[in-house]
């Protein structure tokens, strides 16, 4: 079991009733999908997300599991999850890791590529 064995498919959108514009506050939900096609079960331990808005300025978010669970994925299997994040721009990006361990608790890291935060219609 890789990180090559695990896929991420991410889904953002613009959560327009809990942002405040005249605030400088931009609210995206973003819905993932974690995916393990290889042949041992992996459990996702923690996540490590890097959320740059875009004025360049970097918010990093650490923490136990995802959304208090640390699921345990079985082969073939996905678990699918929501969370938000704020900007104070309309367009912003966020990439990160998730660290997971195989059932021998061996330890690896599967890396999530960066993904766009933007208000519909701000990016062409």
């Amino acid at each position: 079991m890789t990180a090559a064995d695990i896929s991420i498919k991410v889904r953002t959108e613009f959560l327009s009733q809990e942002s405040q514009p005249q605030r400088g506050k931009y609210a995206f939900g973003y819905h993932i999908t974690i995916s393990n096609g290889g042949t041992e079960a992996a459990k996702l331990i923690s996540r490590h997300w890097i959320i740059t808005d875009g004025n360049g300025v970097k918010q990093e978010v650490k923490g136990l599991g995802v959304v208090g669970e640390q699921p345990t994925i079985e082969p073939g299997g996905s678990y699918s999850y929501s969370s938000f994040a704020v900007l104070q721009t309309t367009v912003g990006t966020m990439e990160g890791s998730y660290d997971m361990h195989r059932p021998d608790g061996t330890r690896f890291r599967v890396p999530i590529d960066p993904f766009l935060l933007a208000l519909p219609g701000a990016v062409n």
